[in-house]
């Protein structure tokens, strides 16, 4: 028989039974840029950096984005969408906080507070072409968005004058106010003489002394919109003259059957009624009607998004739509969720071929719901895989692109930088997720951090998946069709001891016990009294045995322990995912268990050379005569190296006894995942970590996000190894 690997690397996916927009094409990440590929060559490459708001060039051939932590704005060449250069830094004497653009001037605020009672900042305009400064205007406090009027004639600046959140528990009224600031342009230039302060006092019905505007947006009219976070407020102010024109609360929501309690479970099952709206970034529609993301920041957060028109009517509510959405698609930030859940807090609108597009950008679950504006109720049409925590996008409707800005940068972690994505307007279906879950009534089933997978014995469509430690309350089990496109997770068999959620687990690995059950692998930890063990649980997932490791491999531990876990006859064989203290360098333990005598034994597997941090194992499988595993290193980006497939032939088991000489087998390697994992236009993800094939011989992988939202590949087919 061949083995065919049909990869889906799972990581993270939308739900299949949303109702989708009719006769529309989709956007497809096609090319990614990281921002450090942009920090100039006087500053040390591994300073945090960082992509937040962003806009394109009115040629569609320049994206420029404000970069805080780097304290200046990024240029980039997209003249090639899917080969993005770098094509500039100007650095500021100050934290750039917005840019926007006209024209070949670029203007952005620049925060240079001395304390938060004593906030300044100043607008500056630089000439795209010489990336020169061209102008400089004090607005008289600490500037927020920014945002130019259609026809140029005037620039409007958020002065929000943030509150300090450690004085006072953060509560508001904290003095100086807030206000809007109105720059007129002329003949090209910033008219600092004539800038307008427009005063938003005494407005809103929260801290009336104190409004702090978080964000604006101008329409045809040359009317700006401004969202007054804090307050729960929002303004509409005559652009031209200063005049403020309407003003009304934004209202709230209430919302039930959301997870509340951070206790690192998927629940559902809480109430936030009467929940502000607090939104933060807002974007025009038309002249009439504008839309906000109601990210919260003070007392309030809806999670969702929320069309107006200019005299307050609700024109339409999200409610929890997006939400259970990114749950679904395996993206809910549970650490979170005591707070303001997934946290919509960019926008982007834009009409291509025709079709009026809202992008809400989830900052916590690092999604982009794609809507199209119908005039009246958006209809949903895709989840787009962001890079960490986007910020903010740009759209180029003449080109069919969106682009956009993830602000977080895990540089001091050794992990991924912040990264400007791009994604084309050409698909004709869908190609994220790869995988999504259902409602669970009226609740989503959700899911994250899938480690170990195993494929149905007697049926082809059925894969098995458990979660890891990250979930340390809610250890599961996870029933996925893979017969639909996503695959689909349409139940949770929850791992339990004694009927109730089985505690000191980090599972691992899957395999099937022939007997209706499942046999797990438990990564220990000693440290934090997670035990080095095997577990046999039942079709319902109640623990029915235990084995814990033999004092043989505990005397030797180290805390990277079973990644996998196949079974050939009675016996089990766990893949060790890193070299324990016995193991010489570049080896592994392949050990083997059997159900019947309880003998242990083991062989050693040679991994390959680490450049960088380590290379180790993640998954075995058996099929037919070999073993089949997942080699890795733990590197991200362009710094991974090893992500494979790899076999060893079970002949080549001969296994010995623990603590003598152990025998090393062979291995050929069957896949280098590389190239696929590179073929989405996101960065290389560290986790591959699952594997499952069916009988019939066709492969799955799937990668681990932590529960987090990382970039994750489509699917692609391998060449049949005999």
């Amino acid at each position: 028989m061949k083995l065919r690997i049909s990869v889906a690397l799972i990581v993270a996916a939308l739900a299949g039974s949303q109702a989708v927009a009719a006769e529309t094409d989709y956007f497809e990440r096609i090319g990614s840029f990281s921002t450090d590929r942009n920090i100039p060559s006087s500053m040390d490459r591994n300073h945090e950096s960082s992509a937040e708001i962003m806009v394109a060039s009115e040629d569609g051939n320049t994206l420029i984005y404000s970069d805080s932590p780097l304290g200046g704005i990024g240029l980039i060449d997209i003249t090639d969408p899917v080969n993005m250069k770098g094509k500039g830094f100007v650095p500021f004497d100050g934290e750039p906080t917005s840019v926007a653009i006209k024209g070949q001037n670029i203007y952005a605020g620049v925060n240079t507070s001395e304390s938060y009672v004593k906030p300044s900042g100043f607008l500056v305009q630089i000439d795209l072409a010489s990336q020169k400064e061209t102008a400089r205007c004090d607005v008289g406090g600490q500037p927020d968005s920014v945002d130019v009027a259609p026809d140029g004639s005037f620039v409007a600046v958020a002065i929000e004058n943030e509150r300090d959140e450690d004085l006072n528990d953060g509560v508001i009224p904290q003095l100086p106010a807030g206000n809007l600031v109105l720059v007129p342009v002329a003949e090209g230039m910033l008219k600092c003489d004539r800038l307008k302060s427009v005063d938003l006092t005494g407005i809103t019905d929260i801290a009336p002394t104190d409004p702090e505007p978080e964000f604006v947006d101008i329409n045809a009219l040359n009317e700006v919109v401004v969202t007054l976070q804090e307050n729960n407020h929002l303004a509409i102010v005559n652009g031209n003259t200063g005049e403020l024109i309407s003003h009304f609360s934004a209202g709230s929501v209430d919302l039930r059957n959301v997870d509340l309690d951070e206790e690192r479970a998927l629940t559902f099952d809480g109430e936030q009624l009467n929940r502000k709206r607090e939104p933060d970034a807002v974007k025009w529609l038309d002249d009439n009607r504008f839309v906000t993301a109601n990210e919260g920041d003070y007392e309030g957060g809806s999670r969702g998004f929320t069309i107006f028109d200019k005299s307050g009517n609700v024109l339409f509510e999200s409610g929890l739509h997006f939400e259970n959405l990114a749950a679904m698609a395996g993206h809910y930030p549970e650490k979170r969720s005591g707070n303001k859940g997934i946290e919509p807090e960019g926008l982007a609108v834009g009409t291509f071929n025709g079709k009026r597009y809202i992008f809400v950008l989830s900052e916590r679950a690092s999604l982009v719901g794609v809507y199209l504006d119908t005039g009246k109720e958006p209809e949903f049409v895709q989840l787009l895989p962001s890079g960490i925590s986007p910020e903010a996008a740009a759209v180029i409707p003449s080109r069919g692109l969106l682009a956009t800005a993830n602000e977080k940068d895990f540089i001091e972690d050794g992990g991924v930088r912040a990264h400007v994505m791009m994604y084309q307007l050409s698909a004709d279906k869908p190609f994220y997720p790869q995988i999504t879950s259902v409602m669970d009534g009226d609740r989503p089933l959700g899911w994250g951090a899938l480690s170990g997978l195993v494929a149905d014995e007697n049926n082809a469509n059925t894969l098995y998946a458990v979660n890891d430690s990250f979930y340390k309350a809610q250890p599961s089990i996870f029933v996925i069709d893979a017969s639909e496109q996503p695959a689909v997770i349409k139940k949770a068999i929850r791992v339990t001891r004694d009927g109730k959620p089985a505690k000191k687990l980090d599972l691992e690995g899957i395999t099937t016990d022939g007997k209706g059950g499942f046999w797990l692998a438990s990564e220990g930890r000693t440290d934090k009294e997670i035990p080095h063990a095997l577990y046999n649980v039942d079709g319902k997932g109640e623990i029915v045995r235990e084995v814990a490791f033999p004092d043989a491999l505990l005397k030797v531990e180290k805390r990277f322990g079973s990644e996998g876990i196949t079974r050939v006859g009675d016996t089990l064989w766990i893949a060790i995912q890193r070299s324990w203290k016995d193991d010489p360098a570049n080896t592994v333990k392949l050990v083997s268990f059997n159900t019947k005598s309880g003998e242990w034994k083991a062989v050693r597997y040679p991994t390959e050379k680490a450049d960088k941090g380590w290379v180790g194992l993640s998954e075995v499988v058996a099929h037919n005569n070999h073993l089949y595993l997942i080699e890795r290193d733990n590197q991200i980006g362009d710094a991974a190296k090893v992500k494979m497939v790899t076999r060893v032939a079970l002949s080549e088991l001969n296994e010995a006894e623990l603590g003598g000489e152990l025998p090393v087998v062979k291995k050929e390697v069957v896949r280098d995942l590389l190239p696929d994992l590179k073929s989405t236009g996101g960065y290389v993800v560290d986790k591959v970590e699952g594997l499952a094939i069916t009988n019939e011989g066709k492969a799955f992988i799937v990668t681990d996000n932590d529960a987090s939202m990382t970039a994750q590949v489509k699917p692609c087919s391998l060449p049949s190894v005999t």
